[in-house]
């Protein structure tokens, strides 16, 4: 975390940060990473997390040890009801419900952030986040991109930061265990069958039949400078 907040420049003093907590591991890691890293950063910044509750079957998510953990941590926490598993599974009846879910999360968060008083929203991405959705954009969409370390939303006067993109996935399964996190099961009715989790299944054999495979994605991207991925300011 430390890495990626130096080299893409992800904090800075005065900085309130609205941490995306949807209470699966990376955004719990992320949470208590930022805390963290503020004893010894060098950096005066606040911290406050925020969880959009898509309210599956029209019932509230149970977030109590996400709350138990924020006041342990000393950071406010909200959570927001929404109507998002209604509108996209009752009402819309997506065929790629990730999508549109997505989009109003996104946008239910950027409130909920000024809300609060808020400049920057920071949000959970780890290594494995990134080359997916490369992977994704690439072969399902037939373009070059992924999402940016850091980007700014003029639109809402926000700046969307991801710290742990630097952080594999094992490395935030092995801190989240270390540390107790709550994790905060997903009632998602597609979760385990979307598109990216056969992107994820896809990496993971390439990996496996060839070392390293990730890795070069990676570094290709970050070779290339796309979307941000190169470095600096």
């Amino acid at each position: 975390m430390r890495k990626a907040v130096q080299e893409f420049d992800l904090i800075q003093d005065g900085d309130k940060i609205a941490v995306g907590v949807s209470g699966g591991k990376d955004s719990l890691v992320l949470l208590k990473g930022l805390v963290l890293l503020k004893r010894f950063a060098g950096i005066d910044y606040g911290v406050a997390a925020v969880t959009i509750d898509p309210r599956f079957n029209s019932i509230d998510g149970d977030y109590s040890a996400v709350l138990d953990l924020c006041n342990e941590l000393g950071v406010e926490y909200r959570v927001v009801p929404s109507d998002i598993a209604e509108v996209v599974f009752d009402i819309r009846k997506e065929s790629n419900p990730c999508s549109l879910c997505a989009r109003m999360r996104r946008g239910a968060l950027h409130n909920a952030a000024k809300e609060l008083g808020c400049n920057k929203i920071a949000l959970g991405h780890n290594f494995e986040d990134v080359v997916e959705t490369f992977i994704m954009n690439l072969f399902n969409e037939g373009r070059l991109g992924c999402f940016a370390p850091k980007n700014y939303l003029s639109r809402k006067d926000l700046t969307v930061i991801r710290p742990l993109v630097f952080a594999p996935e094992r490395v935030v399964i092995s801190a989240a265990k270390r540390h107790s996190l709550p994790i905060v099961k997903s009632k998602c009715p597609v979760d385990g069958h979307t598109s990216r989790e056969k992107t994820k299944q896809f990496l993971a054999e390439r990996d496996k039949a060839d070392k390293g495979f990730s890795n070069r994605i990676f570094g290709a991207m970050r070779r290339a400078g796309l979307n941000g991925w190169g470095g600096g300011k």
